[in-house]
């Protein structure tokens, strides 16, 4: 059985897209994201791109989005 998150981890963010927030304020003060594998997302401090990025599943994405949209973080 293979470790979804290892997947994660060893694709090449070589050739990602970034994107941020059309909300971002001017002081790029904000966090990027790109699409992975799978439904999987990749997130970076704006500020320091060389910094490894965080890496989530699909249903990892998805329990964060539903906590944000319900208020909770």
């Amino acid at each position: 059985m293979t470790d979804p998150k290892a997947e994660l981890y060893a694709y090449d963010l070589t050739g990602a897209i970034w994107r941020k927030s059309s909300a971002s304020g001017a002081e790029h003060d904000c966090v990027e994201v790109t699409d992975l594998p799978g439904g999987g997302k990749a997130v970076r401090d704006s500020k320091r791109p060389d910094a490894a990025p965080l890496r989530y599943t699909a249903s990892e994405w998805e329990a964060f989005r539903q906590r944000v949209i319900a208020g909770e973080l």
